[in-house]
């Protein structure tokens, strides 16, 4: 195995600490922390006797040790442009935890950075390797449920939230929290070429001035609509994914388990045609159809799973195997994001 990544973490909190520090363990063959960056020195010292890594104030210092090769950026959504920026235009690789940046133009110009810098830049839409997704994403694919036409997909609960993803200032708010995750997936189960969007964003249980309940609705060019909602004011929810087909359905409740109701596509169906005499005291001819029902664990055929990222990562540095989140996608994500915004009371602040 090739030398292990040289990895630099800017911003110790719920993300850099709590999540991605806990996702390398076991793994310091493909990564080892050389160097952390926060700005509260209690955090700086728990990395040192931790990791007995290089600790910094400021993202600049970091970013200007030559142990580092890559940093990974875990501040707060409203940084995420600028010091994404900074270690491009340093040559340094930078993994970059979601949202990719506030709004579409920061992305568009990051993405336009990145292809100028010696370094590559990765967004971290770890959701993508989400067993549930994978999976339901197969039997999609498969034809089981004959031509999708309707997805839902929900991630809600209510809570009156009041940390700084309640705060506009700081790029908070659901639309930019789960929002990426989401509307990734939304995208990618399209089937098609993205079309068109419908949404709208409110502020329900949460404090503060971000919203904590939306709706997005897409569409893509074969028809399909894939609606999503994520809701901190919900206090009864729906299941995290349906699916509707032309010959059956699956619902998934908890990502843990889906049941399917199905017609077998090797079956053909008995033909029908409307009748346009007078119509009898039913709602037409009755039909007893051959329904196939069933409910398995989430196994998908390709093992996966949230924290295999930073494996796609390592293959993509180190072996120059494709990254499986392309960069246009993610910028792609964020106009959608920022197209949601729109018209609403829900502005981030920017200082490009």
């Amino acid at each position: 195995m090739a030398s292990p990544i040289k990895l630099g973490i800017v911003g110790l909190g719920r993300a850099g600490w709590g999540m991605h520090c806990a996702e390398l363990a076991g793994r310091e063959e493909k990564f080892r922390i050389v160097a952390a960056c926060d700005l509260f020195p209690e955090r700086r010292a728990r990395m040192a006797e931790r990791y007995g890594c290089a600790v910094y104030e400021d993202i600049e210092a970091l970013i200007a040790d030559p142990e580092v090769e890559m940093v990974d950026i875990a501040t707060r959504s409203i940084d995420h442009f600028a010091h994404a920026r900074l270690a491009l235009e340093a040559g340094k690789n930078v993994f970059l935890e979601k949202p990719m940046c506030v709004s579409y133009e920061e992305a568009y110009r990051l993405q336009d950075i990145a292809a100028d810098s010696a370094g590559n830049l990765y967004v971290r839409h770890n959701r993508r390797f989400e067993p549930a997704f994978q999976h339901i994403r197969e039997i999609i694919d498969s034809g089981l449920l004959g031509e999708v036409f309707e997805i839902k997909l929900r991630r809600v609960g209510y809570s009156r939230r009041d940390d700084w993803q309640t705060l506009l200032q700081y790029g908070g708010g659901q639309l930019l929290n789960w929002g990426p995750h989401i509307v990734d997936h939304g995208l990618q189960l399209l089937g098609s070429t993205f079309a068109g969007m419908w949404s709208d964003l409110r502020r329900v249980a949460a404090v503060g001035d971000a919203e904590d309940h939306l709706k997005i609705v897409l569409y893509g060019t074969s028809g399909r609509l894939v609606d999503l909602e994520i809701s901190g004011g919900a206090a009864l929810g729906e299941p995290e994914y349906l699916v509707w087909g032309t010959r059956g359905a699956l619902v998934c409740r908890g990502e843990a388990e889906i049941t399917l109701r199905y017609l077998d596509p090797a079956q053909p169906l008995a033909e029908r045609c409307a009748d346009p005499g007078t119509p009898s005291d039913g709602f037409g001819t009755p039909e007893e159809l051959p329904w196939i029902e069933e409910t398995f664990a989430v196994n998908p055929q390709l093992p996966v799973s949230l924290d295999g990222i930073w494996d796609h990562l390592y293959a993509a540095v180190r072996e120059g195997v494709p990254f499986p989140i392309d960069l246009g996608e993610a910028v792609q994500v964020m106009l959608v994001l920022t197209a949601a915004r729109e018209n609403t009371p829900f502005q981030i602040p920017q200082e490009m």
